[in-house]
């Protein structure tokens, strides 16, 4: 793990770095639904999960999946002490997290463009989340502000 992170001018387009898997467990699951009120049966009703859904154990909101997957991101320490701002970007859930999946995240840096102040410029990163299986569960396409060099 890095202690310090890439500065603007440490990104290079077409790098590829990749986190520390985790295993979501039911306490993830269940922790994240009470914190954040996702009061839905797929999430804290098992009997409906085993007669009505399709997966029949219990499944991770996709929002979870994300918030796991940038928590696997800061642990890389890519960005420690230069990652100013997170600016959004695009998600897409390509498959469902179930309880006792392992996931992990590639991080490629597909862009990056200075800003008019110069203590910072704009990287594109493109994150791959993958399960146990190698099967991409999470695709996403964010944008951060990270410092650029002293000097």
């Amino acid at each position: 793990m890095r202690t310090d992170g890439l500065d603007f001018e440490g990104h290079k387009v077409g790098a590829v770095y990749r986190t520390l898997a985790r295993t979501v467990s039911e306490t993830d699951i269940v922790s994240f639904v009470n914190l954040c009120g996702f009061v839905e049966p797929l999430f804290i009703d098992m009997e409906y999960v085993k007669r009505e859904s399709v997966f029949k154990r219990r499944a991770a909101p996709g929002a979870l999946t994300f918030s796991l997957s940038e928590g696997l991101i800061m642990q890389t320490g890519l960005i420690h002490g230069t990652g100013m701002a997170y600016l959004g970007g695009e998600l897409r859930i390509v498959a469902p997290v179930l309880e006792g999946d392992t996931i992990r995240v590639e991080i490629e840096v597909v862009d990056k463009r200075e800003t008019k102040k110069p203590d910072r410029g704009i990287v594109t990163y493109r994150h791959r989340v993958l399960n146990q299986r190698d099967e991409v569960v999470l695709e996403a396409r964010v944008q951060r502000m990270i410092r650029r060099a002293e000097g």
